[in-house]
């Protein structure tokens, strides 16, 4: 399968794209086709454990991959995940479920996609005969950097370079990255939002004149964001898992239909249920659930996209972003894959940070996508009352999108709507994350130490404390570095030069 990009001047193999990361002409790259998945073929997946579940998935895609050695390093990845499995769906109540996405080394969601990208980037420098040194630079609002950081650690001829925004992400998070491991990693926090990261990781992308001067010293660029589609497919198979799950359990027969309600910020994985859609897995309604930057809760009701709005910080960081990148694969698709609309729409968003849908195309979006927002007292209520209804404790992303979940089921009584189909809530990463926030959220009370947040949270709740958090209490912080967003290309000079 070819890729194209969303703003029309290339096309390239699965390898080729994900070895880019973006387009040259700044476009996103998007399947040719969406490849189908039918009844039978979902059938026979009911028999596969997670890891050939994905690797059936991903071939779909990326047939310039060989099917079995992709298999094998998807067992290799998804190996590292606690309890053996990778994506357990845990049922809540009748028709309710949440999708467990925090079992990976760094116990958020991006695990899923990233312990397998390492594997998917190096093969594919080999299907493409690169032989340059490929630096990855990451923009992250949280968790992608870490788990980024920790997939590519030490990979041979790759080096990685992550950015956050300074005061944007929470300690946990911070000290993640701050004290990772391997000699090919580099951390730089960021004077700003995690917008102005991602904006100025962007112009080190575009700029000739950057990649030239790179490419003499035998480096080339690639992402790890969301915006590559390495990153982007194996987020497409959890979807299709935590169907087969509910049917192998008989919550649901092959055919009937499942809604899915996701914590959204980049719009990726939100995104990659949308393309699970696309491909014929029966998906009812997807949720987008957003915090208190809810740009794309207006978008998605009103078809118009104004990023000029006041940006808050918020218990749920790594959703704190008003630049939604992966909806430029969307507005393709819904302008009829209209490369030229596309570019247009993303350089009014450029230049002056809104762009507008037609009346058809918001049409589109409300029949696949219902959308709303929480403040943070609605998250902390959401996460106190849900602990204890169901003994069940969430993290605030998770938090968020329960209380959007519930928005949606008020809005069907409201209006009569009646679609029958379960909700599965995506739990997009583990309460330890942000131990502080869910203590209050659980008991009112504040505390500054992030361990003493996750000893209390265990006592509480005798959730089982992941052990890759235990341990940052006593490693050493490597990374104290903080530069301006304009400074980014000098500090990536500077790594590539040691």
């Amino acid at each position: 399968m070819y890729f194209l990009s969303t703003r029309g001047k290339e096309k390239v193999t699965g390898a080729r794209a994900i070895v880019q990361g973006m387009a040259s002409d700044g476009g996103l790259f998007v399947p040719e086709t969406f490849p189908a998945v039918s009844r039978e073929e979902l059938e026979r997946m009911l028999e596969m454990d997670y890891p050939e579940r994905a690797a059936f998935v991903l071939h779909k895609y990326l047939d310039d991959y060989d099917g079995a050695e992709l298999l094998d390093a998807l067992k290799k990845a998804y190996a590292q995940f606690e309890d053996g499995d990778p994506a357990p769906l845990v049922k809540v109540e009748n028709g309710m479920y949440m999708l467990e996405l925090f079992h990976g080394p760094t116990c958020a969601f991006k695990d899923m996609a990233l312990t397998v990208l390492p594997y998917l980037l190096r093969k594919g420098c080999d299907l493409c005969g690169i032989k340059e040194e490929v630096l990855i630079l990451v923009a992250t609002s949280g968790d992608t950097g870490k788990a980024a950081l920790e997939g590519f650690k030490d990979a041979k001829g790759i080096r990685i370079m992550v950015f956050y925004p300074d005061d944007g992400v929470s300690k946990m998070q911070k000290l993640q990255m701050c004290t990772q491991d391997g000699k090919n990693v580099n951390v730089v926090a960021v004077k700003g939002n995690f917008d102005d990261c991602q904006t100025a990781v962007k112009k080190i992308f575009h700029s000739e004149e950057y990649k030239k001067e790179l490419k003499e010293k035998n480096v080339i660029l690639s992402s790890a964001n969301s915006i590559n589609f390495g990153r982007l497919a194996p987020q497409i198979a959890y979807y299709f898992s935590a169907y087969l799950d509910l049917v192998s359990s008989e919550q649901i027969a092959i055919g009937d239909k499942v809604n899915f309600t996701v914590p959204t910020g980049n719009f990726g994985n939100i995104l990659a249920a949308y393309y699970a859609k696309q491909m014929g897995l029966p998906v009812g309604t997807l949720v987008c659930a957003s915090n208190k930057n809810n740009v794309l809760t207006d978008f998605i009701e009103k078809g118009v996209y104004d990023s000029k709005r006041p940006f808050f910080k918020t218990m749920s960081p790594s959703m704190d972003i008003l630049v939604s990148s992966n909806l430029e694969r969307l507005i393709f698709e819904l302008s009829g894959r209209n490369a030229e609309l596309t570019a247009e729409r993303m350089d009014s968003l450029s230049k002056r940070g809104r762009y507008e849908l037609r009346p058809e195309e918001l049409s589109h979006i409300k029949e696949n996508f219902f959308a709303g927002y929480t403040t943070e007292d609605e998250t902390v209520e959401c996460i106190y009352e849900f602990f204890s209804e169901y003994g069940y404790p969430m993290d605030t992303h998770t938090g968020v999108a329960m209380n959007v979940a519930q928005k949606f089921e008020l809005y069907k009584e409201e209006n009569h709507v009646e679609d029958g189909a379960p909700m599965v809530v995506v739990s997009t990463a583990s309460p330890y994350k942000f131990p502080q926030d869910v203590l209050y959220a659980l008991t009112g009370n504040d505390v500054k130490d992030s361990f003493k947040g996750i000893k209390r949270i265990n006592l509480l709740t005798a959730m089982k404390v992941p052990e890759s958090l235990k341990a940052l209490r006593y490693k050493t912080i490597r990374f104290k570095k903080t530069a301006a967003a304009d400074k980014l290309y000098d500090e990536v000079l500077s790594f590539v030069s040691d």
